[in-house]
């Protein structure tokens, strides 16, 4: 009887994060249309767009793992949202989670990634495999910043446990990591720019020059899939986020706050810069941030409480 109601929660929990993440992202790609001199799409434009891929059939497949690609890039977003506890204290949205579950929650982070990669370089298209080969270059840059604050929060909290990190953040805005560690935030939020793929770090799809990138061959229900996976994953980036550097939510408002103000962050750079070539951003990521992320675990380790 528990783990039904554990399972019931978590899919309210994904239907909220789903939700959310499809009016941000409308609300961001209707930001920058507005910067941009444009109209923009109508809020409820991205909830169309899922309805419509699905209902969409298609014969086009290049072997299993194509087929498996959406799969696995959909699982990788929902494993990483089934750890995280998205509001601190909730019973309905606490998830799964346990001792040690941010070590669990970053290989999921990755695992869709990686399943993608593979499901779109069977396909054999041009554009599917320049933007696999760009995305894993880019990832693994961004990865050596991204590791090193979370080895910064885990010498700092003494623990791998989201809900013991947030819980240590709790009671004043001063006990955030943002506070108490700065150098972890920074270093954290250079590698969320090359996780969210806005300008500069827009390589993957690269709008322009290697339209739409990894999906380029997916059609129908499989662009449903990856429709529904971009809205969930990022929602469960933000959150992770928002738990390990902004001392997480307590409630479902503050949540939305936090994690709209968190995802502004990419999108206001990605209005005002142009995209990177594929060397300047890896030189990019294994310069300042790297750098930044050494010093974050360094403080801690000698002069942070």
């Amino acid at each position: 009887m528990d783990w039904a109601i554990s399972i019931f929660n978590y899919i309210v929990t994904v239907v909220v994060v789903l939700i959310y993440g499809l009016l941000l992202y409308a609300f961001i790609a209707k930001t920058m249309a507005r910067v941009q001199g444009r109209v923009g799409i109508p809020i409820y434009q991205p909830f169309l767009d899922i309805i419509q891929t699905y209902n969409k059939r298609t014969a086009v497949t290049h072997g299993v793992m194509f087929d498996l690609g959406p799969v696995f890039r959909l699982a990788g977003g929902l494993g990483t949202l089934a750890f995280i506890p998205v509001i601190y204290g909730s019973e309905v949205f606490g998830n799964f989670h346990f001792a040690g579950d941010l070590l669990l929650v970053m290989y999921f982070v990755f695992f869709g990634q990686l399943g993608m990669a593979l499901g779109a370089g069977e396909s054999g298209h041009p554009y599917a495999s320049m933007g696999v080969s760009r995305g894993l270059a880019q990832m693994t840059a961004f990865e050596v910043p991204f590791a090193l604050a979370v080895i910064a929060v885990f010498v700092q909290y003494d623990s791998a446990s989201i809900t013991e990190i947030v819980a240590a953040q709790q009671g004043s805005i001063y006990n955030w990591t943002l506070f108490t560690n700065p150098f972890a935030v920074i270093a954290a939020m250079f590698a969320f720019l090359g996780m969210s793929m806005y300008p500069p770090f827009d390589l993957v799809t690269a709008p322009n020059e290697i339209p739409i990138g990894p999906p380029t061959e997916y059609h129908g229900p499989y662009l449903s899939f990856l429709q529904t996976n971009r809205s969930i994953f990022a929602g469960a980036k933000l959150i992770l986020f928002m738990n390990l550097f902004f001392g997480g939510a307590t409630n479902l408002p503050i949540m939305m706050i936090k994690l709209w103000a968190i995802y502004m962050i990419p999108v206001l750079i990605g209005v005002a810069f142009a995209r990177f070539k594929v060397e300047h951003a890896i030189r990019f990521f294994l310069g300042i941030p790297t750098l930044i992320g050494i010093i974050a675990v360094l403080y801690v380790q000698y002069w942070g409480t």
